[in-house]
């Protein structure tokens, strides 16, 4: 259905999960502020609302205060210092999580512009799983998928082997 309108694989990928996890009778706190995917979700019958930009970081305030059934968070947990702290105030018993893999032949992403348009955390996919066991979440469902471009050289043909995003659908332990 949608198939011909998204920009790229992520988008389509990332909407399967979330539909695979999470019926559109849910109510959706999408950490960050409002994007493409958020305007997606909604399309899809999803009520959704979006954290307005703050430092998550230092201000959880819209987190602590949600009653949103499901937090989302898609490419958001990198830009994080402390994930962690996050994690722990999220009250929703259910999240879907996802972040960019660590790749061993390509460093963090940095934006040499946008000083928030950055990664402090590139995770492998254990160290985000340890993550939420410590934080008290459940793992239910993962999955990963690769992020190939049209460029030529060693690294873009590594990019279709190595995945690249790594997606977690998870229940707060009781």
């Amino acid at each position: 259905m949608y198939e011909g309108t998204f920009p790229n694989k992520r988008y389509k990928l990332t909407l399967e999960f979330l539909r695979t996890h999470v019926p559109n009778s849910e109510s959706i706190l999408d950490l960050g502020v409002k994007n493409p995917f958020s305007e997606i979700m909604i399309s899809e019958g999803y009520s959704v609302e979006n954290t307005n930009g703050e430092d998550l970081d230092e201000d959880r305030s819209a987190i602590e205060n949600s009653n949103a059934t499901v937090i989302t968070a898609f490419e958001i947990f990198e830009h994080l210092l402390s994930p962690y702290e996050v994690l722990k105030s999220i009250k929703a018993q259910k999240l879907v999580i996802s972040v960019p893999l660590n790749l061993w032949f390509s460093s963090a992403y940095r934006s040499k512009t946008d000083l928030r348009d950055r990664h402090y955390h590139e995770f492998e996919d254990w160290q985000l799983d340890w993550l939420l066991e410590k934080t008290g979440w459940e793992i239910k469902a993962r999955s990963k998928w690769t992020n190939p471009t049209k460029k030529i050289g060693f690294r873009p043909i590594l990019r279709h082997f190595t995945p690249r995003y790594y997606i977690v659908y998870a229940t707060r332990n009781s």
